[in-house]
């Protein structure tokens, strides 16, 4: 077989890892690995190159994708669609290996259904969004890098009597929120599946500190919509970039507009803390790693069974298999028993 490979989306930590991962094994069976780079761009425009074992070596703990990606979707450019149909025909290709989140796998999902398109998934996301699977790789790194800044934010904060607010990447989830605010011993975790308002907080900010704690740190995700006693509500973000050909509104900037209501509400001198990227970036965990390599395991051996539309997934502690499009049908939210320990803690 001749098997290609892709990123898409966001860069993620443990890409490598699963690139490592589907090749070794393919290797092992005597198949033939291609690149694609820069994600769905890279069928659409035929950016096509060997992929041999030199090329794995010595990956595994490194961060981003030694292929590129990009958010490119196929049925957004005009004669994309039939572009990648005639690339991967035209390079001989047998399968394909989609490494993404909800865009790159909704595409998947998409050609399969459509066109019988020969295509395996793997879940990447450090927003943790994705059904079918309990947990995506590259998840586990973001929430031990924002747990280690909450960590840090506790000693200047306490030290300068401040509120800290710290935001926090996730999209239209709070995953990464609500978890590393339970590990980091947060205060207040405003998330998008639990609306409260910019009032109630800052009252439970005003409680903690009568009650003679001068510090508090505030966790609050990027697709927390601000929303007040007045029934106002407010995304805080910017259309979307014209690189992104899904659409996305580029969230972000909610913390500081959140610091300027509660320093304004409560009297409290309050600063940000925005992650962003570096919850993306650097090399992944070793869960990330484990997770990662077991995904691309699982992906390979249902490339050899020639098992199409289906997605690797961890359910408890066991690599399955599931649809790509049950994988895509909707976004995974922070169940309601981890909101009430968050809550419960705070």
């Amino acid at each position: 077989m001749r098997i290609g490979i892709l990123t898409g989306g966001g860069d993620c930590p443990g890409l490598n890892a699963v690139i490592r991962a589907v090749s070794r094994s393919s290797f092992i069976r005597g198949y033939e690995m291609v690149a694609v780079r820069e994600g769905w761009r890279g069928l659409v425009e035929g950016k096509l190159a060997p992929l041999g074992p030199s090329d794995v070596s010595g990956i595994l703990p490194r961060g981003g994708t030694i292929l590129g990606t990009s958010r490119t979707n196929p049925y957004g450019v005009e004669g994309g669609l039939e572009s990648l149909l005639n690339t991967f025909s035209e390079a001989g290709l047998d399968a394909l290996v989609a490494i993404g989140g909800e865009d790159t796998l909704g595409v998947a999902a998409k050609l399969h259904a459509e066109h019988a398109f020969p295509v395996v998934g793997v879940p990447k996301t450090i927003d943790n969004d994705l059904s079918g699977t309990d947990y995506t790789f590259g998840f586990d790194t973001a929430l031990s890098v924002a747990t280690e800044a909450i960590d840090r934010l506790h000693t200047t904060a306490e030290s300068h009597n401040r509120v800290m607010v710290v935001e926090v990447m996730g999209r239209h989830t709070g995953w990464i929120a609500a978890m590393s605010g339970i590990a980091g011993g947060a205060d207040v975790i405003l998330v998008p599946e639990e609306p409260e308002t910019v009032e109630s907080a800052c009252e439970r900010l005003v409680r903690r500190h009568e009650q003679g704690k001068d510090f508090s740190i505030v966790v609050v995700s990027e697709g927390y919509e601000l929303l007040f006693a007045s029934g106002e509500r407010r995304l805080v973000g910017t259309k979307a970039a014209a690189s992104d050909q899904f659409g996305h509104v580029r969230l972000g900037g909610v913390g500081q507009e959140l610091a300027v209501e509660i320093e304004a509400r409560t009297g409290y001198e309050t600063r940000v803390t925005v992650l962003g990227h570096v919850q993306r970036g650097g090399t992944p965990t070793a869960h990330d790693r484990v997770l990662a390599t077991r995904f691309g395991l699982k992906a390979a051996t249902l490339v050899h069974e020639r098992t199409f539309g289906r997605m690797a997934a961890l359910q408890g502690n066991e690599i399955v298999d599931v649809a790509l499009e049950e994988a895509t049908r909707e976004l995974k939210r922070v169940p309601q028993a981890i909101l009430d320990a968050a809550r419960a803690l705070a």
